[in-house]
């Protein structure tokens, strides 16, 4: 794989889900193998593709609990599913992610299950995303072991920067206890050029995190609702929209820091709202 990113803040509501889905939509519009993972027992990544949480049968508990059985093949191929977009694949949650670390956060190797997932996985994808749930757990933990990289979505709202305060001590305690951590970026998003509280709360992010704040913004933009209601990435249904414009720009400045091409795109004229 070329680069696996998690997608994590300790706070819910501030684009996670849409940051994935966004960046996953623009690589599988290039021709890139896109694999989306959702860790959120909330499941709003599953049910962006029309899958219901509560019901479906196999999803990534599936593999946590293949792992604690000791199953000797894991069930990928039935876990695995299409989500109707080219290039685009899906492993789904349940709600049943929500019992994991009561059930199966103790067994040896819990840690480690995405990471090995995506070992055996390798050949057949280019990009992983991964969407996180907002608290420390096994599966915080899973992502943060499994990724290459941390993107940290967050609200530009005064509210919003406590969760991006827990998700950075986080980071501190796994590096204290693992003498690393992942790089991370943090992506002010839902920025409202309109309001005063948009434009404070981004100044306040240059001021305390200027080495890891990405130098732009993902503004308000209705589309992304529409987009969520149709069930289909804005960056592939709508690739004119400022919003979706805005994660190209995202997306462009995360493969030339890696050292890889930009993914092609038409030319943006108007950034009149950053």
């Amino acid at each position: 794989m070329k680069k696996i990113w998690a997608v994590a803040n300790q706070k819910g509501g501030v684009g996670k889900t849409t940051t994935a889905v966004t960046l996953a939509g623009q690589l599988s519009g290039e021709g890139e193998r896109v694999l989306l993972i959702d860790l959120d027992p909330h499941g709003s990544l599953t049910t962006y593709f029309g899958q219901d949480p509560d019901g479906i049968e196999l999803s990534v508990y599936t593999l946590f609990k293949d792992r604690a059985d000791k199953r000797p093949e894991p069930r990928y191929d039935q876990v695995l599913l299409e989500t109707g977009f080219e290039n685009l694949s899906l492993l789904p949650a349940s709600t049943a992610l929500a019992t994991l670390d009561r059930q199966l956060g103790a067994e040896e190797g819990m840690g480690l299950v995405i990471a090995r997932a995506l070992q055996d996985l390798d050949a057949r994808f280019d990009y992983v995303f991964m969407d996180c749930p907002p608290m420390l757990g096994v599966l915080m933990v899973n992502a943060l072991a499994a990724c290459d990289q941390l993107l940290i979505p967050v609200q530009c709202e005064f509210l919003a920067l406590k969760g991006l305060e827990r998700m950075l001590h986080t980071l501190k305690m796994i590096a204290r206890a693992r003498g690393e951590s992942p790089a991370h970026l943090i992506v002010p998003t839902m920025y409202d050029r309109r309001t005063r509280a948009s434009g404070e709360a981004l100044e306040v992010l240059r001021q305390r995190y200027p080495e890891r704040l990405w130098s732009e913004v993902i503004p308000v933009d209705t589309q992304f609702r529409e987009a969520s209601k149709a069930g289909k990435p804005l960056s592939l249904s709508q690739r004119s929209a400022r919003g979706a414009r805005a994660y190209v720009r995202l997306l462009d400045h995360l493969l030339q820091r890696d050292g890889e091409a930009a993914v092609p795109h038409p030319p943006v004229q108007d950034q009149a709202w950053a």
